[in-house]
């Protein structure tokens, strides 16, 4: 278990190496949140930065570059130590005197900085360099902890399909230990999903209801009002299901339906959410049909702006087959959620960016209140807001003032605003300190990636078999094609979107 006095620790010396370090991610999220970790003093005094790409340059120009992207998003500007810790290393991944020319590097860091052989390597590439990567660093010796402890960072996308997920889990454990890889999956290092543990396993008023004798549905919403944002090439090769359901969403689902931990250490917490994963039924084709429903938006407006179709966006194919949006009808099959079900989604150019979970509850037993013309109370709702407001909601009533019984939706709500404003940050830094200092609970192990995929892989096998004749299907600033209303109506439900 981490105690906070181990998380507030800036934690061991050791080199950050990026490999990818000329990409957008390391510009705009990965230098800037290391920087914010150092303002903050939570990154360790002994410390190098190593980035390592294809582009002809030395320390010294990649300092400038480094210290540009951190004065952009940081919260406060670079300063000379740190930009004194900022490495550069050419070369081509597929080199191995590229990785010689790293291990060179990593020993002057030992050296000059004192990082102890200590180092986390961040696969900021492809993902079809993320095997060859581990490779040429095996080959290289890099991953060896005779001298230090080494850890791996791979973004997602982990696979594109369960074969190719299980896959590059052999070949990753060929070369390394479980517990050397850190699968990173960015919402997790969001406050309101991090507080998500704490809200039910630390009030004692919700655990007793938090079950199927009480709860009579549960949604999670992925809203986007963008749309691929010249990403289209990328997206092609994806789809909404890839992009955000298969990872984003069903780790969220995970921390709604787990049981509770023993105990708070990373293995604890991880073995129930991989139980969860393995409790939903992958659906037969049949089911498919029945219980989930794809679409791709056409031209419209968002915010008042017209905005074009997806299949006229750049890099996308004018008869492009690929989702801008799903919803799934899921059922986790255990004493505690059965038969109840579980609605996702996620779209781009939807009618406004939301994530939001939402427990709505099962209707009073009895209408005390027909004398009074009520013929129907709206039941209770839990909703846990994770971006762009970040905030936990219960809808209620309440009589509202007079001498007439008159029913009224009531709020009790908690907003993060009452905290004062947060610091900027970029959303990786609590992910990032957790590598550091060597906590894998926020992180994603073999079987968790394995039993999520092992989830969609169905549907997308059986969306490649039958090709969608009616896109696109929803116009670019609605809440999705009219599919997804049925969906839910079919069960005598209807989706919680927002006023």
């Amino acid at each position: 278990m981490t105690t906070n006095a181990a998380r507030l620790r800036p934690g061991d010396p050791c080199a950050f190496v990026v490999l990818g370090a000329m990409g957008d991610l390391t510009k705009r999220k990965l230098l800037p949140a290391l920087h914010n970790l150092r303002a903050n003093g939570l990154l360790p005094r002994d410390f190098a930065f190593i980035g390592v790409a294809r582009r002809p340059l030395d320390d010294g120009a990649y300092r400038e570059y480094a210290a540009s992207a951190a004065g952009e998003a940081a919260s406060r500007p670079a300063d000379e130590d740190f930009s004194s810790r900022v490495h550069y290393v050419k070369g081509d991944f597929e080199d191995p005197a590229t990785y010689e020319a790293l291990s060179a590097a990593l020993a002057r860091a030992a050296r000059d900085h004192g990082t102890s052989g200590n180092a986390i390597f961040y696969l900021a590439t492809p993902p079809e360099q993320f095997g060859p990567i581990v490779r040429g660093l095996g080959a290289a010796g890099l991953t060896r902890q005779d001298a230090g402890w080494r850890r791996i960072v791979i973004e997602k996308p982990f696979g594109h399909d369960l074969d190719s997920a299980r896959a590059l889990n052999r070949e990753l454990g060929a070369v390394l230990d479980e517990g050397q890889i850190f699968r990173i999956d960015h919402y997790l290092g969001k406050e309101t999903v991090q507080n998500l543990m704490v809200f039910r396993f630390a009030n004692g008023m919700f655990e007793p209801i938090w079950n199927r004798r009480y709860v009579d549905h549960v949604q999670i919403t992925v809203a986007e009002d963008l749309g691929v944002e010249g990403r289209g090439a990328y997206y092609e090769r994806a789809g909404a299901v890839r992009d955000i359901v298969q990872n984003h969403i069903l780790q969220l689902l995970t921390l709604v339906a787990m049981e509770p931990p023993s105990t708070l250490a990373p293995e604890a917490v991880r073995n129930e959410k991989v139980k969860v994963l393995d409790a939903i039924r992958s659906l037969q084709p049949e089911q498919v049909l029945r219980d989930s429903v794809r679409g791709q938006y056409g031209g419209g407006f968002v915010h008042e702006r017209i905005v074009p179709a997806y299949r006229a966006e750049p890099g996308v194919s004018p008869t492009s087959q690929t989702e801008t949006f799903a919803a799934l009808k899921l059922l986790v099959e255990n004493w505690r959620w059965a038969g109840v079900p579980f609605y996702v989604r996620s779209g781009k150019r939807l009618a406004r960016r939301l994530t939001q979970i939402s427990i709505q509850f099962r209707r009073p037993p009895l209408l005390l209140f027909e004398e009074a013309g009520i013929e129907q109370i709206e039941p209770n709702r839990l909703d846990i807001l994770v971006q762009p407001e970040e905030a936990i909601c219960i809808s209620m009533k309440a009589k509202r003032p007079g001498p007439a019984i008159v029913l009224e939706q009531v709020k009790l709500d908690f907003s993060y605003s009452r905290f004062g404003p947060l610091p900027p940050a970029t959303g990786y830094e609590r992910l990032l300190h957790d590598v550091v200092i060597g906590d894998t609970e926020l992180f994603q192990r073999a079987d968790l990636v394995e039993a999520s995929w092992r989830i969609v892989t169905p549907i997308l096998d059986v969306w490649a078999t039958l090709p969608a004749r009616d896109f696109p299907n929803y116009d670019a600033g609605t809440w999705g094609p009219a599919a997804s209303a049925e969906l839910l109506a079919r069960d005598g439900r209807r989706w919680l979107n927002p006023e």
